[in-house]
């Protein structure tokens, strides 16, 4: 599964496709505190933009892919990336 749900964390990892956003849309309206690790994500399918535009979680590491975490960026509208 691309998108692993912990406690306090999603982690995304390779692609991300639309059958998981259901799912995280629910993690994160439980958990409001809850972050977002977006770093070992290689494709963001455009719902799961949506749902992080929308929420706006923390997200605590863009993805290595520097073209995606500016597409991201530029989405969001700010840099989140935390060290």
């Amino acid at each position: 599964m691309p998108v692993t749900l912990k406690k306090t964390v999603a982690n995304f990892e390779g692609a991300c496709v639309i059958e998981e956003v259901e799912e995280l849309l629910g993690w994160l309206a439980e958990h409001p505190q809850g972050k977002v690790n977006l770093a070992k994500c290689e494709h963001l399918h455009t719902a799961h933009l949506q749902v992080l535009m929308a929420l706006r979680p923390r997200i605590t590491k863009m993805p290595e892919d520097p073209d995606l975490a500016a597409w991201i960026e530029r989405a969001i509208g700010e840099r989140q990336e935390t060290s």
